[in-house]
This record gives structure tokens, C-alpha cells and sequence, in this order.
């Protein structure tokens, strides 16, 4: 995705992102709002937000599905977390505290720092809160890609292309 670093969200809105592309076969309203321990008008709320900025594919009273750009979108956060998660590890924080302080910055680290932690550590495969995926444009060495137009490699099905 083109200017990943660009699209700014809340963490909110962040967190939000990465639960549905976590946990793809639960993610209506009620689902979302239960997991995070909120009124489920305000999950809509936050779920129509995503959907015109179009990452979200939702309908009330169906499924939440990310859209192309969304799981872009949404890997890059995951991959985001992990990184940093893995990185705080490093510095002698047990897996479960470097996941909590690794959320409590996360929205405010760049691609191109994310990228390049990547790189310094050997493009890990596994963080301490799970598989790492591989973005073309750090793993293969290509320091430009995002200029140039190349996308990210997605793992997860997208709305429509299932």
C-alpha cells in the first residue's frame, strides 16, 4: 500500500483493524464489542468510520470483512506490533510485558523504522505474539518499494475474494 505511514488511525481504530484481521470468523459488532468490553454502539460507530475510509466491508447484523486495502493495512499493524514486541524482548521485558508496552507506543513508529528493525534482526519469522509476515519491500532488500508502487504481500482473504 502506498504511503502506509500516511493513514493514520486512532489506536482505536488500530485496534479494531487488527482484531478483524485476527480473528476473522468472529468479528460482528456483538463479537467485537464483547472481546473489548465496550457498548456495541460504540463498535459501530468506529466500524462505519473504517468502512468509509474503506478498509471495513460492514453491514449491520453481518460478518466484518477487511477490503484489499484494509488487509494491507491491517498486516502492516499486526507486523508492526510484533516487531516491536520481539525488539522489546531484546531489552529483558518478559513476552507478556513487551506485547503491552509495545501497544502503548506502536501507532507512532514508521514504516521505514519498522523496516528497518526488521532488517537488523534478520527478518525474524516468529514475535512473541506470533508469526511475523514478510513485507517484499524490507525482506527482499528493496529499500524503495513503496515508491515505486509495489504493495505489500497479503496472507489473509479479503472482502470478495474469499
Amino acid at each position: 500500500m502506498d504511503n502506509i505511514d500516511r493513514l493514520l488511525l486512532s489506536p482505536r481504530k488500530a485496534i479494531y483493524m487488527k482484531f478483524v484481521y485476527e480473528n476473522p470468523l468472529t468479528t460482528k459488532t456483538t463479537e467485537i464489542a464483547a472481546h473489548f468490553g465496550v457498548d456495541p454502539s460504540t463498535v459501530t460507530k468506529t466500524l462505519m468510520e473504517l468502512t468509509s475510509m474503506g478498509l471495513l466491508s460492514h453491514e449491520p447484523y453481518r460478518p466484518t470483512s477487511l477490503t484489499e486495502k484494509g488487509a494491507l493495512y491491517a498486516e502492516f499493524l499486526v507486523r508492526r506490533h510484533r516487531i516491536l514486541g520481539l525488539v522489546l524482548t531484546h531489552y529483558g521485558l518478559t513476552p507478556d510485558e513487551a506485547c503491552k508496552e509495545a501497544a502503548r507506543f506502536e501507532n507512532s513508529v514508521s514504516k521505514v523504522v519498522i523496516d528497518s528493525m526488521c532488517r537488523a534482526m534478520g527478518h525474524p519469522m516468529m514475535g512473541v505474539c506470533g508469526k511475523i509476515s514478510h513485507d517484499p519491500c524490507c525482506c527482499n532488500g528493496q529499500f524503495t518499494c513503496h515508491e515505486e508502487g509495489t504493495a505489500p504481500i497479503t496472507t489473509r482473504p479479503v472482502a470478495g475474494q474469499e
